[in-house]
């Protein structure tokens, strides 16, 4: 199959989302580059605090979790994902463990107090 350029937000649709709810507006990081990555790792690292490993939450979080790797020293665990729109999939992750949480967008506020998002969509989403 050759590769094909994927659209990192995609609208004009009906979209159902890893949390099960419909969406008209798709957001899909596989679209991002390792590069751009590694740019939003950088800017994570100077958002949160210190973390002494890290782990993303399958699938989306999987790739951040690679670029977050350079920056681990110590602290408590970091878990990645990619997108935030429930917070299901973190808590799922964390499953009680102590931890400080991070995704590239959220598609609302998050109301989870151990996670930041690199941006967060405002409005109706």
């Amino acid at each position: 199959m050759a590769w094909r350029k994927l659209p990192l937000f995609q609208a004009h649709g009906i979209f159902r989302l890893h949390s099960g709810e419909i969406s008209t507006f798709m957001i899909n990081c596989e679209a991002l580059t390792y590069k751009s990555l590694e740019a939003i790792a950088q800017e994570l690292y100077v958002l949160l605090p210190g973390f002494g490993s890290v782990e993303g939450v399958p699938r989306g979080g999987l790739r951040l979790a690679k670029a977050m790797k350079r920056y681990v020293t110590e602290g408590p665990l970091l878990i990645v994902d990619d997108v935030y729109t429930t917070g299901r999939s973190l808590e799922e992750h964390r499953a009680g463990r102590e931890a400080i949480g991070a995704v590239i967008f959220a598609r609302k506020s998050i109301d989870l107090p151990w996670v930041r998002a690199f941006m967060e969509m405002r409005g109706k989403r």
